[in-house]
């Protein structure tokens, strides 16, 4: 039950340090509007699809889950 406890509280930390990069970096990296994403735009409708940054928000993802994996062993 100990090791259930620490692994909330290190998600619970990631968390709130992945909000607040969200919330802060938004203004400095432009997240959404990166090269690669698509963007269609015709008369009254735009397509968007943010392929580009669902890969890196993927990468980072990965990255953080192995790195807790490695901490709960």
């Amino acid at each position: 039950m100990i090791q259930m406890g620490k692994i909330l509280i290190i998600v619970g930390i990631l968390l709130i340090v992945i909000g607040g990069l969200i919330y802060l970096g938004g203004r400095l990296i432009p997240i959404g509007r990166l090269p690669g994403d698509i963007v269609i735009k015709k008369e009254k409708v735009v397509f968007y699809f943010p392929l580009m940054t669902s890969l890196i928000i993927s990468g980072i993802l990965t990255l953080i889950f192995m790195i807790i994996s490695k901490l709960t062993k």
